[in-house]
């Protein structure tokens, strides 16, 4: 091979590896963020820092998106640790934070879910206008065959005080919901002769013989955003709408009973209306009889997750498994196997409302033996050890595989062997992925950031009904103070504090020990 032709073949490797590699997620400095962002309509920007683990993970996912928004909405990063003016501006506090900006000024924070699929259908809502014209038969038709439920406003007198009142909704909840609005004749005369009106119309797929596949804004009610809200937020998703990531916090945070199968809606509908058929189908007799619960069908797979926390088989099967959650955090599961005539759904929902079920508890067995320096507690033997009035308990509560818990223990351990011959306090430490933490003990991660970020619980017993105080523990050295009989404790580990009943909380100690 000659050197030219050698030369040659190198430039094109490395053009191609170029452009194998050529990033779609843009990427603004300090110097050039100002004069950037206003040439956008609509961008997304996440701001993060290099060593920060989530933003690792999220930064596939970002990429993903970015490639498939390409000509459509633009996703830029920011790098806080070299770019701290910008970040500082925006008021950046941890990473990753995303926020939309919207021709040039921030519009607010992004909400929305951080996979690639759920930010594309995320943004595809904030570009162009919170509410599409619609100015023929056809356009609405297309609008409202959408796999996700459709609003539409019908309005002989575009811009008045009813269409001002729809297009403030539609701006508030754009990201969420998707909104039309067409002023045809053909259109408006059909759907609300008044002139004024609106319908949610379901997604075509989720079609059903147990409720209306639309329903109409009440024609005796005035048209104010208020009202508007209200009425989408009680009917868009209906009986049992179909539980998926980009929705699920729509969904989630209320008296919930999900069936778990094989939902795919782009391969097999059919078989998913099956199944979801025969829920609505038991759902609506108690719904009907005036029960309160709240349904939803669920891809097996895609939220396996949740299958595996009411303990069953997350798997391929050819029936549903069930389960409910209520706001509280209570799970119940359903034993017995999901009937094709719902009369084993029905026996199951009979026992909940009645109070016959027993709640779900997913815990490790019961230690036989718990005599070392820091109590092993599970979820079954929780209030024994940590609600006891007589004790005040600092608890950690842990993941197996995370670093920084691992480096954490024998810190941890040497805490509990200086303070086991107390019988008045108890360290102790939860596997918060092996057992159900309380409803009342937040733990929404582990220790994933280079911050040091613990969760710890201090209970204090002082005289009255003792309290719980939930506390996250950061390496800026945030200082919450607590208050609690055994000022002693403080003075062990932390040296003499300030007179009166402030003193350095225990879970601050356990945070500087680790250091």
């Amino acid at each position: 091979m000659t050197r030219s032709l050698l030369l040659r073949v190198l430039f094109l490797l490395g053009a191609a590896a170029s452009t194998a590699w050529a990033s779609d997620v843009l990427e603004f400095t300090d110097d050039d963020f100002e004069s950037s962002i206003p040439q956008y309509q609509v961008i997304l920007v996440e701001f993060f820092a290099p060593w920060c683990g989530h933003c690792k993970k999220l930064a596939p996912e970002f990429e993903t998106a970015a490639t498939k928004l390409k000509g459509t909405v633009a996703l830029a990063k920011v790098d806080c640790t070299a770019n701290s003016n910008t970040c500082n501006k925006y008021g950046v506090s941890g990473y990753p934070t995303l926020k939309i900006f919207r021709n040039g000024e921030e519009s607010g924070a992004y909400d929305g879910p951080r996979n690639a699929d759920g930010i594309v259908s995320t943004m595809k809502k904030q570009a162009g206008p919170a509410s599409v014209d619609l100015r023929s038969v056809e356009e609405f038709e297309k609008f409202i065959g959408d796999v996700d439920a459709s609003v539409v406003g019908f309005f002989r007198d575009l811009y008045g005080t009813a269409h001002s009142e729809f297009l403030k909704v539609a701006n508030t909840l754009r990201e969420k919901y998707r909104f039309a609005h067409t002023d045809e004749t053909e259109l408006v005369d059909k759907y609300d002769s008044n002139g004024e009106g609106i319908v949610l119309f379901r997604p075509p797929r989720l079609a059903n013989k147990f409720e209306d596949s639309s329903v109409t804004f009440p024609a005796d009610e005035k048209i104010n955003s208020h009202k508007i809200k209200k009425f989408i937020q009680e009917n868009i998703f209906g009986i049992c709408p179909h539980l998926t990531e980009d929705n699920r916090e729509l969904i989630q945070g209320k008296d919930l009973l999900v069936a778990y199968y094989d939902v795919d809606y782009e391969k097999n509908p059919k078989g998913s209306n099956y199944w979801r058929n025969r829920v609505m189908m038991v759902a609506k007799k108690f719904l009907d009889a005036g029960q309160t619960l709240s349904f939803a069908i669920a891809n097996r797979k895609s939220f396996s997750h949740e299958v595996t926390e009411f303990g069953l088989d997350a798997s391929a099967g050819d029936v549903p498994v069930v389960g409910i959650k209520t706001a509280k955090g209570d799970k119940y599961v359903m034993q017995e196997e999901f009937t094709r005539d719902g009369k084993a759904l029905e026996r199951f929902l009979q026992d909940y409302f009645d109070g016959k079920l027993k709640r779900y508890l997913k815990s490790e067995p019961i230690p036989q033996n718990n005599d070392g320096p820091v109590k092993v507690v599970v979820a079954e033997n929780f209030d024994e050890i940590v609600n006891d009035d007589g004790k005040d308990v600092l608890i950690e509560f842990y993941a197996p595989w995370c670093g920084h818990c691992k480096n954490l223990e024998p810190k941890y351990k040497e805490l509990g062997e200086k303070l086991e011959n107390d019988p008045n306090i108890v360290i102790a430490k939860m596997d918060a992925t092996a057992n159900d933490v309380p409803s009342n003990y937040e733990v929404r991660g582990y220790v994933e950031y280079a911050w040091m970020f613990l969760f710890f619980s201090f209970l204090c017993h002082m005289g009255h009904p003792k309290y719980n105080e939930q506390l996250s523990i950061y390496s800026s050295g945030a200082q919450p103070a607590a208050r609690g009989p055994h000022a002693a404790l403080n003075t062990i580990l932390c040296g003499p504090q300030p007179s009166g009943d402030r003193h350095v909380c225990l879970c601050i100690v356990a945070a500087y020990i680790y250091f």
